[in-house]
C-alpha cells in the first residue's frame, strides 16, 4: 500500500468488523470521527491516539499538539497524555532527552499532565517515531461530533492552509525547494508558520463552542482540506458545496506547492479547523475568533446528500477532488536525488 492513512474503503471495511460492545461507548470508531467518547458519569471521557511519522524536528511537540487537537474537536479539554517514544539505534542519550523534553514542554504549555507511556530503542527504523494517547473531558451538553453537521450549515475554516505541510516541506526538503527556485527567505517564512500561526486548534475550538451553537468540528490533517471536508460529509450523511475562491490558501503554501507540483488542497494542514453551524451564528463566530486573533473564512454550505460534493469556481461546478493519500506523503515517497 502507499504511504499514508489506510484508504477510506479499506478503513470502512475494517470498521465494519464487530468486536466487544459496551453501552458506555457514546462515540466509537468511525470515518472522520476525531476521538472516542466514554460515558463515565457526570463527565464524559474523550480518548485519542495518533502517531507522528513524517517529522523529525520537533516531533515530540507535534505529537502533543495533534492529539490535543482531536480532543478539542469534540468540544472537550485535553487533560492527560501518554507517549510512546521509538528511536533508532543511532540515537544518542542527549537526543533522547531532547525528545522527552519536547513532549514534556508541549504538555506543560497546554496544562496537560504527562502520565505515562513507553520508550524504546527500536530495530529497523531510521528516524524517531512518537505515538501519543491524549485523554480529556467534556460535558454532555458541550459534546460535538464530526458527524453532527446539518443540512444548510455554513462551513467555516480557520487560520488558513496548509500550515503543517508547508512547514514540514521547508524543514525536511529545504534543498529541494531551493533547487526548484524557492528563496531562503520564503523557506524561513514557511518554517516560521509553526510559531506564527501554530498547528493547535484549542483556542479555535474553545472559542467556537463559547460564542456559537456549533454542530460539527474537524481538524484538517492528513489529506488536507478536501479530505477533511469529505470526512465531515461522510460522517454526517450529507453533501456539500464550497466556493473555490473563498478557500484561504496561505501565500507561502501556494509558492511551495507550485515549486514542487503539489496540490495545496490535499496537503497536511493541521492548524486549520473546519466548523459547521447555522448561518445565523456565523457573524458571532467570526467576531469571536477575531477577538482571539484568529482569522476565519466562510467557504461553503452543507447540502443534501444527493447534491454530492462540489466545488464552485471560475469554470462552474465540478466534483470535489479526491486524494488517495496526502500530498506530503506522496512527495516524501519519491526517490530523493
Amino acid at each position: 500500500m502507499d504511504i499514508g492513512k489506510f484508504p477510506p474503503l479499506l478503513l470502512e471495511k475494517l470498521l465494519q468488523k464487530k468486536g466487544v460492545t459496551d453501552p458506555r461507548v457514546l462515540l466509537g470508531p468511525g470515518l472522520g470521527e476525531d476521538a472516542a467518547v466514554l460515558d463515565l458519569g457526570d463527565t464524559l471521557l474523550v480518548a485519542k491516539s495518533d502517531p507522528i511519522t513524517f517529522a523529525t524536528d520537533r516531533i515530540g511537540w507535534y505529537a502533543v499538539q495533534v492529539n490535543a487537537n482531536d480532543i478539542a474537536c469534540t468540544g472537550g479539554t485535553p487533560r492527560w497524555f501518554l507517549a510512546t517514544l521509538l528511536v533508532p539505534e543511532q540515537f544518542t542519550e542527549d537526543q533522547a532527552e531532547e525528545l522527552f523534553n519536547q513532549v514534556l514542554d508541549a504538555c506543560n504549555s497546554i496544562d496537560v499532565a504527562l502520565i505515562g507511556g513507553h520508550s524504546e530503542v527500536t530495530y529497523g527504523i531510521d528516524r524517531p517515531i512518537v505515538s501519543g494517547t491524549m485523554l480529556g473531558e467534556v460535558t454532555r451538553e458541550r459534546l460535538v461530533r464530526t458527524g453532527g453537521a446539518q443540512e444548510g450549515d455554513s462551513i467555516i475554516v480557520t487560520k488558513g492552509l496548509a500550515i503543517e505541510g508547508t512547514a514540514l516541506l521547508a524543514l525536511e526538503r529545504a534543498q529541494e525547494l531551493r533547487d526548484a527556485g524557492v528563496s531562503d527567505d520564503t523557506i524561513t517564512q514557511c518554517i516560521n508558520l509553526l510559531d506564527l500561526l501554530g498547528i493547535s486548534v484549542l483556542t479555535d475550538a474553545s472559542t467556537a463552542c463559547t460564542v456559537a451553537q456549533v454542530h460539527s468540528m474537524h481538524d484538517v490533517t492528513e489529506g488536507g482540506l478536501i479530505t477533511g471536508l469529505r470526512e465531515v460529509a461522510t460522517a454526517s450523511g450529507l453533501g456539500l458545496a464550497i466556493e473555490e475562491g473563498s478557500v484561504p490558501i496561505l501565500p507561502p503554501t501556494i509558492e511551495v506547492c507550485q515549486a514542487l507540483d503539489l496540490d495545496p488542497l490535499g496537503l497536511l494542514a493541521s492548524g486549520a479547523l473546519i466548523i459547521t453551524l447555522s448561518p445565523e451564528y456565523v457573524p458571532s463566530l467570526l467576531s469571536g475568533l477575531e477577538k482571539k486573533g484568529i482569522d476565519g473564512w466562510e467557504i461553503g454550505r452543507m447540502m443534501p446528500k444527493e447534491e454530492g460534493l462540489i466545488s464552485i469556481g471560475r469554470t462552474g461546478e465540478v466534483e470535489l477532488p479526491q486524494f488517495s493519500r496526502d500530498e506530503l506523503a506522496r512527495y516524501f515517497s519519491r526517490p530523493q536525488a
